[in-house]
């Protein structure tokens, strides 16, 4: 692999990881139309399995098959396709080594009434099946974050022994945190600090909101005065918190909206210096012209954002 510059600026700042890994990593930059910019979109499909097949997928039947979803994000030219192992399984054989895989080690289930997720597959799996990293899933602030923190911690290390980024999906949820709290400035901030610190290669959050959770970071971010004004400036402040953008961070879709909408909140992402957006539920429940549009029509903005 050729990395360009600006890709071989952002694997620099993964510092003592082994050359295998970095490889890895680099192919997800490399990969796609965006390959070389140090920009990424994804395309994550484990909405069945959070909050099951209907839900996801009747509004396009065409996404109940999983070739539809790896077929997707060829023909959108997507950096990756993120998904559980069953559905990776289903179509590995058609589309293996046609774009980088993730596979997602653990998953949560709508019905339950614990903040908590079960690990579903493992790193072996992840080899065996050709994927280029895992992701997993941890709730900073829910009753079973600990336990959550040390499954990723071994996950972490074994992934890294195979040569395998791990992407972690930071999701703030439970314990003291109201339903606003989840994606305020200072809880997303903490969440992605706190991905960055466990070892996250990738880390996910959402588009965090102007709402300060925590009284005491109030007090701070006003002393400080702290930008976060516009989705950009919180974008910025996020970016911080990942190690000063040393770590590659990507924002959610969240629930499907309209257009102007979902494009109107990437280009906040890309101005606030985001590394890119996994777009699930947004892009699959579209008819697959109109997916095609938006996913490109989100590839040309962080092309075009320098």
């Amino acid at each position: 692999m050729h990395a360009t510059p600006e890709v071989e600026r952002i694997l620099s700042h993964y510092e003592g990881e082994a050359s295998a890994l970095l490889a890895n990593l680099g192919r997800i930059l490399m990969h796609g139309a965006l390959g070389g910019t140090g920009r990424v979109v994804i395309l994550p499909v484990d909405q069945g399995f959070e909050h099951g097949p209907g839900r996801s997928f009747a509004p396009h039947p065409d996404g109940y098959d999983p070739h539809y979803h790896y077929q997707l994000a060829l023909d959108a030219d997507l950096s990756a396709f993120a998904a559980p192992i069953g559905l990776l399984q289903a179509g590995i054989d058609t589309f293996a080594g046609r774009v980088p895989l993730i596979l997602k080690l653990n998953s949560g289930m709508s019905w339950s009434t614990v903040k908590d997720q079960a690990v579903t597959a493992s790193v072996s799996d992840a080899l065996r099946l050709g994927c280029t990293a895992v992701g997993f899933t941890m709730y900073p602030g829910a009753d079973a974050q600990y336990g959550m923190m040390e499954e990723l911690r071994e996950i972490i290390r074994e992934a890294r022994a195979a040569g395998l980024p791990t992407v972690v999906w930071s999701y703030p949820r439970g314990g003291a945190l109201a339903r606003e709290d989840e994606t305020a400035l200072d809880v997303t901030a903490y969440a992605a600090h706190l991905a960055a610190l466990v070892g996250a290669h990738v880390i996910k959050v959402k588009p965090p909101t102007a709402h300060l959770a925590q009284k005491e970071a109030a007090a701070v971010y006003a002393e400080q005065g702290v930008p976060a004004e516009t989705l950009s400036d919180r974008v910025r402040h996020v970016m911080q918190a990942a190690f000063n953008g040393r770590r590659i961070v990507v924002f959610s879709g969240g629930s499907a909206k309209g257009l102007d909408a979902v494009l109107a909140e990437v280009g906040e992402v890309a101005r606030g210096g985001g590394h890119g957006s996994i777009i699930g539920r947004n892009s699959f429940q579209r008819q697959k012209p109109d997916a095609i549009a938006l996913l490109s029509a989100i590839v040309d903005i962080y092309r075009n954002a320098g």
